[in-house]
């Protein structure tokens, strides 16, 4: 009672405080509300209102009077608003969530905001509890600059119903969505495997509003005092098998983790995406966020993937800052906030980092991003600051006069720099080292072909159903595939365990086995969830522990060959080419090949090769005559082109190199190609 007399005290002294404002122009875009009939807009349900953004472009001043030109508004449209949060709605300036509609109040309205991707669900940040304005702008940026995806924000500028309303951070929600969270949208029926296996966006969180919690874990400082809620699906639409699965990873994620298990085959590699929960960790220890853990923790599962940690959000109480009108100090450079005592979260963060290794990673994915120039180096996130503050500067005033809520601005911004410098540095002296896990050696894989934007016929009008990627193992040793996968989202698939891909071996990954093998006359090694993007896509293959074994990131633009709806894919010129420059590919019509290929299944046993694998010289004999014999690399250079008339050949290849080529050979009117290795 007395911490919410103290509160109610404060709220007051504020509101005695707040002066009227005459508000014109800003650098920022500006938006303006205006709720039907000027209703005050409530905390549920969401009223509808018009919008516009008045918003002339990067670097040009904008003006409340050009709120009737069409040609500086980024939006003119009509919302449903409401206002959100938890401990903000006791603050007089509300913050808000908004849905975009279609002129008819119904429809939702999908649109692009201040260059963000199109959407309709919307937040308007009203930066509570943070005197200097950029603990949120500054979180979620660092995530998006070490390569995670949180919500894209843009300052801005709000008047509501005439009155201005102070400086305010426009950004995505949590949801899922090709450009935001990458996951499969589960609905009410994917209650059987493979469908029941995502996609999950689920979060440890309070209980406020109309959340319920779906089940609970204990914390080292409490008894189920964490809360777990779905976000997708809904709560609402969540069916028992759905709740039982996603609550079914945690569990695992809990016992694995508390046992030390760092299997790649049944520990928590094998259950986590790692260097997701690593860098999660990263930037909320960075920040020494107070809620990290127990509130606003988000996780996500796409549908045959791992368990991912994030996005992040709402990380107003970091770099020092806490509700210390509420006696509360917790934001501290000297501990790390799953071990500070309040607010620690599930067991499982703290039994990850006392593993070592995972520890090891941890430590060593620090040391990567806190180099000089690289994103988490003091001097890098000295310069955003500058720059993030230098964008608001003159927002600031505006906002102090409004609220006073901002006091003295130079020494809130000094005061985060001091304490970043502190806290880096005994993060630094606490991490640990990375020496075991510095030099990983990881397997000879390479992406080499990409089957990603196929053209439809009569006989295969689903484009997608046509996608594949070619994997080939370049080495002369065999590789273990346990623990292989790709990480990230939108494309996922997870090796089995003790998969054995051979020497010089190639398989292929089809988005529809039934298809790949109606095209081209053998089954795919197996079939990959989700769609390959026709624009652009990173594709990473990583080991249990997240080491990248192979990245490629495709574009549709040029210098990637042009693929496009014309029955061409991507295939590398030269495996010993870097995959991920796209002049080293090429746009070609030449069918992927399996390890034996053959027209017909019953043409395999027609020819024989002996031995294969061989040193120099290799049999070849079949039951009908070969007609000619052709030799080529896997780059289809013509090596041996052969008139032979026999049933019978004796091939010397003793000048070639070791490594794999194809024998294609013309036999009783068909053709037939082979795959040899040469040791």
């Amino acid at each position: 009672m007395k911490k919410l007399l103290s509160w109610t005290v404060l709220v007051f002294v504020l509101s005695t405080q707040l002066n009227a404002q005459s508000f014109t122009s800003s650098n920022l875009p500006i938006v303006l509300i205006t709720t039907d009939g000027n209703a005050t807009i409530p905390d549920e349900p969401k009223i509808l209102s018009s919008m516009k953004i008045i918003y002339s472009g990067e670097g040009i001043r904008n003006y409340v009077s050009d709120q009737n030109n069409a040609s500086v508004l980024n939006y003119d449209g009509r919302i449903k608003i409401e206002v959100r949060g938890s401990s903000s709605q006791y603050l007089e300036k509300k913050q808000y969530g908004f849905t975009t509609l279609m002129s008819d109040n119904i429809t939702n309205n999908n649109v692009s905001l201040l260059g963000m991707p199109i959407e309709h669900d919307w937040v308007l940040n009203g930066l509570a509890f943070d005197a200097s304005l950029i603990r949120d702008y500054i979180s979620y940026g660092l995530s998006q600059k070490i390569g995670n995806y949180a919500p894209r924000t843009q300052y801005c500028e709000v008047v509501i119903n005439d009155n201005y309303s102070g400086l305010y951070l426009l950004q995505e929600t949590i949801k899922a969505d090709d450009n935001r969270v990458d996951v499969r949208k589960i609905g009410t029926t994917d209650t059987t495997l493979p469908d029941l296996t995502g996609g999950y966006i689920t979060k440890a969180d309070k209980v406020a509003g109309g959340d319920i919690s779906a089940w609970q874990m204990s914390s080292y400082i409490g008894l189920n005092d964490v809360n777990f809620i779905h976000s997708l699906p809904k709560p609402s639409n969540v069916t028992p098998e759905q709740n039982n699965y996603i609550h079914s990873w945690f569990d695992r994620l809990e016992s694995t983790s508390h046992a030390g298990n760092a299997s790649v085959s049944d520990g928590y590699p094998s259950i986590i995406d790692i260097p997701s929960f690593i860098d999660f960790m990263i930037i909320n220890e960075l920040s020494a966020n107070v809620d990290a853990y127990q509130f606003s923790t988000y996780f996500h599962k796409d549908k045959n993937g791992k368990l991912r940690a994030g996005p992040l959000w709402d990380l107003n109480l970091t770099y020092g800052n806490d509700l210390l009108f509420w006696n509360l100090d917790r934001s501290k450079t000297n501990t790390w906030q799953f071990n500070n005592g309040d607010n620690i979260g599930p067991k499982f963060w703290r039994d990850l980092f006392d593993n070592t290794t995972y520890k090891c990673y941890l430590s060593k994915r620090w040391n990567e991003l806190t180099q000089s120039g690289a994103p988490l180096h003091i001097t890098t996130l000295e310069t955003f600051i500058d720059q993030t503050v230098n964008t608001i500067s003159e927002a600031t005033v505006r906002e102090q006069t409004r609220w006073q809520s901002v006091g003295d601005q130079p020494s809130n911004i000094n005061m985060i720099k001091s304490f970043l410098a502190s806290r880096m540095d005994w993060m630094n002296k606490n991490i640990g080292s990375f020496s075991s896990c510095q030099n990983v050696p990881t397997p000879p894989l390479v992406i080499d072909q990409i089957m990603y934007y196929p053209s439809t016929s009569t006989a295969f009008p689903g484009s997608s159903d046509q996608e594949f990627i070619e994997i080939t193992n370049t080495g002369n040793e065999d590789v273990n595939m346990t623990g292989i996968y790709f990480s990230g989202t939108g494309f996922v698939f997870q090796f089995p365990v003790n998969f054995i891909l051979p020497a010089f071996g190639v398989i292929q990954l089809a988005n529809n086995t039934e298809t790949f093998q109606q095209l081209y006359g053998f089954s795919p090694f197996g079939k990959f969830s989700r769609n390959l993007s026709n624009e652009r896509q990173k594709l990473t293959l990583a080991d249990g522990y997240g080491n990248v074994i192979d990245k490629v990131e495709y574009s549709n633009q040029a210098p990637w060959p042009n693929v496009s709806d014309n029955g061409f894919h991507l295939k590398l010129i030269s495996l010993d080419l870097d995959n991920n420059v796209g002049s080293n590919w090429s746009a070609s019509n030449v069918p992927p090949l399996s390890n034996v290929v053959a027209t017909d299944e019953n043409d395999l046993t027609d020819i024989q090769l002996f031995p294969n694998p061989f040193d120099n010289i290799i049999m070849i004999t079949s039951s009908t005559i070969i007609n000619t014999l052709r030799l080529h690399d896997l780059e289809g250079r013509i090596l041996e082109n052969l008139q032979v008339e026999s049933n019978a050949i004796s091939l010397d290849m003793n000048k070639l190199s070791s490594g794999m080529y194809i024998l294609t050979m013309v036999t009783n009117g068909k053709i037939i190609m082979r795959k040899v290795i040469k040791k």
